[in-house]
């Protein structure tokens, strides 16, 4: 699946996001050798320190592979090489470059009107992706099918921290549920700029690794 010479992206869980480049050098078993990665938007060379915990991705064909790694050691060869671990062409997460994973998640939410036509109010996800996502919201308001609204995502990381997005979407449709106090709403992300939505890939990844841990998804 990966090979030598492909760009590997990786980024840091802190609070402070940095992304990096690279390129495998060498791989052996589940271990990748990579160059020293540079920071992507400075062209700096980047300290890892043993034991850092990344989330790699790379591109093949048509799709975006992603997986967890670690930094487990330096090599001083030709090349200066950082090793890290690779969990396998079996365990990798694919997103198809025109589609978005759809996790099944609920995040607290607050919807805003784009002209006031309406008090703003709370709800919830039933699931979420890069692309859109549904919502559940009480029937005691007034939105309607096709109206464009402001959406605030509260969305938690495993690093504790809450990244919050302010996103325009589309209500597409309303959808009756069997709980009377409540319609679920999906709803189309419009003119999302890249930094927001590889924040919501980042955190449909970080629900797929809790969901198979948990035996709820392959």
């Amino acid at each position: 699946m990966i090979k030598i010479g492909d760009v590997i992206n990786l980024e840091t869980n802190g609070e402070v996001v940095e992304k990096l480049k690279c390129k495998l050098v060498e791989r052996s078993g589940n271990k990748l050798f990579i160059d020293y990665p540079v920071n992507s938007e400075t062209g700096r060379t980047a300290f890892l320190m043993l034991g850092t915990e990344l989330i790699a991705s790379f591109i093949n064909k048509e799709n975006v592979y992603r997986f967890q790694t670690e930094v487990t050691g330096r090599v001083k060869e030709n090349i200066p090489m950082i090793s890290i671990t690779y969990p396998g062409d079996d365990h990798l997460f694919r997103i198809q470059r025109r589609e978005y994973v759809r996790i099944d998640t609920t995040v607290d939410i607050a919807i805003h009107p784009i002209h006031n036509e309406f008090k703003a109010f709370t709800a919830v996800t039933t699931d979420i992706s890069a692309g859109g996502a549904a919502l559940l919201v009480p029937k005691n308001n007034s939105i309607h099918a096709n109206q464009v609204v402001t959406v605030w995502f509260a969305l938690p990381f495993q690093n504790n921290s809450i990244k919050y997005v302010k996103i325009e979407a589309k209500l597409v449709r309303f959808i009756e549920t069997e709980n009377n106090h409540f319609i679920k709403v999906p709803i189309q992300f419009i003119d999302i700029d890249e930094e927001k939505r590889q924040l919501l890939i980042k955190y449909c990844f970080e629900q797929q690794i809790i969901m198979r841990r948990k035996g709820l998804t392959e």
